[in-house]
């Protein structure tokens, strides 16, 4: 069985290794590149989601089913420290002003503030259970927490407004959904772009009346879940589950622009501002790359091998360096942390 479980995987690595080839044949160089892999022996279940100090040069990421928040150095990808106090992670913001990192936890301890140097826990945000997905306001200081919903026994979930500095909540959205995944924040205007996943629309939010203002359908498949933005062109890159879609939104009236197969199982859509890509992280075991020609018209660029259950990561611009986490849980190969190299856009 495990020889057959192999040769299946094999294939599947090489059906995607000649396809991405073939994608990319008239390009100079394939858009995303393999410099690194940190293995990570003994770890179990899923990982959730990265955070990045940029200055102290290091990468945090959320092991959510192992209970701890893993510290690498960004610049070389090393493992430098395991660190406990937290239940079950899912998403981390990095103040460098006050030195410390809010976890979202959906463990019945909830969301936590640690200490950045000495990754003690000083406090706690006291928000709905459940506390899983943000988005954050730079411009404002605000962070945004998707709360409730099936994993914590709840039929509703919530959107709230929190200063993370002193966990000092300014509204909460309420929604009729027991699966609200992803959101987008605009930087410049006053929308929150979420996906409501049981109920296949995505919700668009006024900031500062706290209403929701629009629901538009997701026509081309179910359980929207990862979301990103171009928020210059007013586009929104909203990725499905079933089956695995991309779809390319109009931020101003929700209309569909383009739509391709994606990688299944996604926990992670990103967009690569400076060279106008959407990288598309997927459980299927590999990457898909989408380049944005112009606000209207996009294409399939490649297929970039990464490994099952690669579904999330984090592109940190000032590096040219995309990090994505293969989850141990559901190929039984072993836990890592794989980077890329981001080449330019010809």
């Amino acid at each position: 069985m495990r020889a057959r479980l192999a040769a299946l995987f094999t294939g599947a690595a090489l059906a995607v290794a000649a396809l991405s080839a073939s994608l990319a044949h008239a390009a100079d160089e394939e858009p995303l590149k393999l410099v690194g892999r940190t293995e990570l022996p003994g770890y179990s279940g899923d990982f959730d989601h990265f955070g990045v100090d940029l200055k102290g040069d290091r990468l945090f990421l959320a092991a959510e089913d192992h209970g701890t928040l893993e510290v690498f150095r960004l610049s070389t990808g090393e493992h430098l420290k395991t660190v406990t106090g937290v239940e079950t992670p899912h998403s981390i913001l990095f103040m460098p002003d006050q030195n410390r990192l809010l976890v979202t936890d959906s463990g019945s301890g909830m969301t936590k503030i640690l200490d950045a140097t000495s990754y003690a826990v000083v406090g706690s945000v006291k928000l709905t259970p459940g506390a899983d997905s943000v988005g954050y306001d730079a411009p404002r200081g605000r962070l945004y927490v998707v709360t409730g919903g099936k994993d914590v026994d709840m039929k509703d979930c919530y959107l709230e407004e929190i200063d993370p500095t002193t966990g000092e909540e300014y509204s909460k959205v309420h929604f009729d959904s027991n699966h609200t995944e992803a959101l987008a924040v605009e930087q410049q205007g006053d929308r929150i772009f979420i996906n409501i996943t049981d109920k296949n629309f995505l919700a668009v939010i006024d900031k500062k009346t706290g209403q929701v203002t629009a629901q538009w359908p997701i026509k081309e498949a179910e359980q929207n879940a990862p979301i990103a933005m171009d928020e210059a062109h007013h586009r929104l890159f909203v990725v499905t589950r079933k089956p695995g879609k991309l779809v390319v939104l109009n931020a101003d009236s929700g209309q569909s622009i383009a739509s391709f197969k994606a990688p299944e199982r996604t926990d992670e859509v990103v967009f690569d501002k400076a060279n106008g890509r959407v990288y598309v992280l997927g459980g299927e075991g590999y990457i898909g790359v989408f380049q944005e020609d112009d606000p209207d018209h996009y294409s399939e660029l490649a297929r970039i091998p990464s490994g099952v259950a690669a579904k999330t990561g984090i592109l940190v611009p000032q590096l040219n360096r995309l990090f994505v986490a293969v989850s141990p849980g559901e190929a039984k190969t072993g836990a890592a942390v794989l980077q890329y190299a981001v080449a330019p856009r010809p």
